[in-house]
């Protein structure tokens, strides 16, 4: 495996996502970080033995700041930085997010504006490349002074300067104790700021932020293609997908998301009703790029907002070794990641509102252009109901999904640790609701894609008198209809529908199939690759 080296450079999302979801790695410090990094412990060194008064480091923490810790004192205030942050509560955290914050984490530090030895900052990677992750509980962290909770877990585990801290080595858990020695390292105490700069920062929900915009990215792609498998079955016309339209309003959302409609949908297109009784469509198809693309725009924000994050060097104190000087500031603020991840979760439930309008249309004989009602496959029985209680789970996702979308920044506590921390990013609470919410709204795209295969075959079988919907979709979206049949072993012969007869699937067991190769990123996500790369093409840095 290529030895990845960690210096302090930009980190992008994709760097970040793909190592947490790996079960190994080998990374390691450069020796230009190390160089950096030693400096900075030398000057914090240099400024203790000159009794300087330094925040965190010859002080005490937050509200008592104004207790003054002498030189003898000084590195056992910073290991019982570690013991008294020992605090976490609920269930634990998804592996990933702990191993996307080691990352984060290492490479900020490497930075050298912390005071921190290198050694601390290897055995951080030699733990991620061991697959050695430490035990990290959901709920520690209000934003603000960083996510002292949960990297003090971290800190706990990498130093062994308290044994407070679970790990789990591969598929076994450890105590802290005894996943050092399986990776033979001994206990190391800490200097002076050493125990500030692991805990004192954003790392970890800039962590968990990462993780749920790539998500939120993925779900943005697929939404597209559902959509657009929606806008064919239900014989949408074509002029609100023009381009002359859009540059008339070139959001540059719109735009993308105007473009990407026509490349998904096939040309040439054959109506059932080659005059409609309208003379326009409803707003769900005729404004789908307005709608849509406000949310593109917004998501491509969030990730530019978490990526800045992830690069920033957000401890306090600060050691500027240019200008020779310390800087006690805040940088550990969580506000810009917690306000982001607010609006993904908003963004996310505006997607699920949308398709839930399609599907709306979708079941109801009056607004289908000719589709039976609920998409019931064999109406020569009168007791087929066909997808009315697949219609009745996605009504009872997506009100769950608008609800994620309140902010929660704006509720912060004024009185935390002395009223110190008087102001909270809540950044943490935050970007762990938004992980929440792109999981449901997984499950809601589950819902959603069977709709749109079996509104395909139906819409085949008006057009064309077989039930082969791939037959009048592109070839962009042939991938996806074909990975969502596959997924959940229904053969396609053209003969029948996804769902003929109601007693033919077991929905609840399709669905869990669905969701499953959605969650480890199968044959589905993969489908609407295309889609991603033009997003990121167009919109990342």
């Amino acid at each position: 495996m290529k030895k990845t080296l960690i210096d302090g450079s930009e980190i992008r999302l994709c760097d970040v996502t793909d190592l947490a979801a790996q079960t190994s790695a080998n990374v390691a410090l450069a020796p230009i970080a190390a160089e950096r990094m030693q400096a900075s412990v030398a000057f914090i060194d240099r400024a203790v033995e000159q009794n300087e008064r330094i925040y965190g480091v010859t002080t005490g923490f937050g509200g008592m700041a104004g207790v003054v810790v002498s030189e003898e004192h000084a590195e056992a205030l910073q290991s019982n930085l570690l013991s008294f942050l020992a605090s976490g509560a609920g269930d634990e955290i998804d592996r990933r997010h702990t191993r996307a914050a080691m990352l984060l984490r290492a490479n900020v530090l490497a930075q050298g504006c912390s005071g921190i030895r290198p050694e601390i900052v290897d055995r951080i990677l030699r733990f991620l490349s061991a697959d050695a992750t430490p035990v990290v509980r959901e709920l520690g962290s209000i934003g603000a002074s960083g996510d002292l909770v949960p990297l003090s877990v971290i800190g706990r585990a990498v130093t062994g300067v308290n044994d407070s801290v679970n790990v789990r080595l591969g598929d076994r858990l450890l105590a802290g104790s005894e996943a050092l020695a399986e990776l033979g390292l001994e206990p190391i105490s800490l200097r002076p700021k050493e125990g500030l700069a692991l805990v004192n920062g954003t790392s970890f929900s800039a962590a968990v932020a990462a993780n749920a915009v790539s998500e939120a990215r993925c779900m943005l792609s697929l939404t597209f293609a559902v959509q657009a498998m929606m806008l064919q079955a239900l014989q949408a016309q074509e002029d609100p997908l023009d381009e002359f339209v859009h540059q008339k309003k070139p959001h540059p959302g719109q735009l993308w998301s105007a473009r990407t409609m026509r490349q998904l949908l096939p040309e040439g297109r054959v109506h059932t009703n080659p005059k409609p009784s309208l003379v326009q469509d409803r707003y769900s198809l005729r404004c789908l790029p307005q709608y849509l693309g406000s949310v593109v725009e917004g998501i491509a924000r969030i990730t530019h907002t978490v990526e800045t994050e992830m690069n920033s060097v957000s401890d306090n104190p600060l050691v500027d070794l240019g200008e020779g000087r310390i800087c006690q500031s805040g940088n550990f603020l969580g506000q810009y990641v917690g306000l982001a991840m607010d609006d993904l979760r908003r963004f996310t439930g505006l997607m699920a509102k949308h398709l839930d309008v399609q599907i709306a249309t979708l079941v109801a004989p009056e607004f289908n252009s000719g589709l039976p009602a609920s998409l019931r496959g064999n109406s020569d029985v009168p007791y087929n109901m066909g997808l009315k209680g697949l219609q009745i789970t996605g009504n009872s996702i997506m009100p769950m999904l608008t609800w994620y979308g309140n902010p929660l920044v704006e509720h912060f506590p004024t009185h935390a640790e002395q009223f110190n921390q008087n102001v909270n990013g809540l950044s943490w609470g935050s970007a762990h609701l938004a992980w929440k919410s792109t999981g449901l709204f997984r499950h809601y795209l589950a819902v959603a894609l069977m709709f749109g295969v079996q509104a395909l075959d139906l819409r085949a079988k008006s057009l064309l008198g077989h039930y082969d919907g791939r037959a009048i979709i592109g070839s962009m979206l042939t991938p996806l209809y074909e990975a969502a049949c596959r997924a959940i072993h229904v053969e396609m012969t053209g003969n029948r529908p996804l769902l003929f007869n109601d007693s033919d699937l077991w929905i609840e067991q399709h669905l869990s199939q669905l969701n499953d190769n959605m969650q480890q990123h199968g044959s589905v996500m993969a489908s609407v690759e295309p889609i991603l790369k033009s997003f990121a093409d167009e919109f990342d840095r």
